[in-house]
């Protein structure tokens, strides 16, 4: 197996994990699943090997995976009502909601980040609400 390594925040690493272990528990695909699966492992590897295993962040991961679960949720309604045309009032709030789960996901990843003193952060540059 060929592997690429690159350097990324703890943040991200755990984003990434949280992801996978949503789709781990949503995705039914047989085939899907299993390429779920293998890269999870490989990623909960790296991090038990990593020297921030010891440092407590549990809250901010639990909410990391919340935030995560709920931003699955808004792109599949998104995704029926786009297909349907129905573009209604619960369409709209939940697209805006979308950035701004976005927003604090990208949040969270910065304070893991801070609370291990990660030597990488996320960085995402948005105009603000308020110019919206």
């Amino acid at each position: 197996m060929t592997w690429i390594l690159v350097p990324v925040s703890v943040g991200e690493l755990l984003d990434k994990i949280t992801v996978l272990e949503i789709k781990n528990e949503r995705i039914s695909d047989p085939i899907k699943l299993k390429n779920v699966r293998k890269e999870l492992r490989e990623l909960r590897r790296a991090w038990e090997a990593s020297p921030y295993t010891g440092v407590d962040i549990d809250a901010y991961r639990s909410e990391l995976k919340k935030v995560n679960e709920t931003l699955w949720e808004i792109e599949d309604y998104l995704r029926v009502k786009e297909d349907e045309g129905s573009f209604n009032d619960q369409f709209i709030e939940l697209a805006r909601s979308e950035y701004r789960n976005r927003d604090k996901r990208t949040e969270l990843m910065h304070l893991i980040d801070e609370q291990v003193g990660s030597e990488f952060t996320v960085e995402k540059s948005y105009p603000s609400y308020s110019a919206m």
